[in-house]
């Protein structure tokens, strides 16, 4: 049995103190916010909620699900990062497959008119006025057709793509089996852990997402829910925000913003250990020995 030295076991203990820290760092926040969700009002209007809550109540809860706003952009956020992250999963597969073929033609040019696109972008203006004379202000598809494909995710499932063996293809293309078999009965289950990857990335992308709503979207029943959370915390004077919402109660709007936090946070850190099931399971499916 190797006996460590002393260096590599300081060094551990030091890997081990900068992890515990990060983390608390990232947990300590939504500690805060729990707390708070769940404090009184005038604890929180004191500023005496910290780690654990005062004056324990669910009233902002309560006032969270009775808020139909809220509750119909949850739903639609939900709605919407589904489409958007199957639509976009498609999208990225169909535009990284052909080009894993060296016979293809305009290969090359392809790939730079492709790669240039993450360098340069029209503008904010030039953006609107295209959603515009394309029609798509005030209309769900323009928060679907826009980000339906990042080029940096493509490149990622393209040269996954090209550490597939290629005898596998060249079988199957001897057996008769066209290109669109050999995508979904090789490509798509071997590549389960990108495609579970980039659906988190997709995913996490649209349901953060706020700043395409923001520009193209006025009317209130198409906002997702970060937009109806950016409008809330957007507001400083908590005994304005308590009012606007139809609270009286002082500090129940700073326990509603909080109540509004912990729902949309929650959801998208469910989804970790749900992928992290397929990322096990494509590892299996994706062990290829030649």
């Amino acid at each position: 049995m190797k006996i460590k030295s002393r260096q590599a076991v300081i060094g551990d203990w030091i890997f081990v103190l900068v992890c515990v820290i990060v983390s608390l760092l990232c947990v300590l926040p939504m500690i805060n916010l729990l707390a708070k969700s769940l404090s009184g009002s005038y604890a929180l209007v004191r500023n005496e909620v910290y780690l654990l809550p005062k004056g324990l109540n669910f009233d902002a809860y309560v006032q969270v699900f009775k808020n139909s706003k809220y509750v119909w952009s949850f739903v639609w956020t939900v709605i919407l990062t589904v489409i958007c992250t199957f639509v976009s999963l498609t999208m990225t597969t169909l535009c990284a497959y052909p080009l894993i073929f060296e016979k293809l033609k305009g290969r090359n040019a392809i790939n730079v008119f492709i790669t240039i696109t993450m360098f340069f972008n029209a503008g904010t203006i030039p953006n609107y006025l295209l959603m515009r004379s394309l029609g798509l202000l005030d209309n769900p598809l323009v928060l679907i057709i826009p980000s339906c494909l990042s080029v940096y995710n493509m490149i990622i499932m393209r040269s996954f793509f090209y550490g597939i063996p290629d005898s596998l293809r060249e079988s199957a293309e001897i057996d008769g089996a066209s290109f669109f078999q050999i995508l979904v009965k090789i490509y798509v289950p071997l590549s389960k852990p990108v495609l579970a990857t980039l659906a988190l990335f997709y995913a996490v992308g649209r349901w953060n997402g706020y700043g395409d709503a923001l520009m193209y979207v006025k009317e209130e029943k198409l906002y997702p829910l970060q937009l109806y959370l950016f409008n809330i915390i957007n507001s400083t004077n908590k005994m304005e925000v308590a009012t606007n919402e139809g609270f009286s109660t002082p500090g129940l709007g700073a326990a509603m913003k909080a109540a509004v936090v912990m729902f949309s946070t929650v959801p998208i850190l469910c989804i970790y250990p749900w992928l992290q099931r397929f990322f096990i399971q494509g590892v299996t499916l994706g062990a290829v020995k030649e």
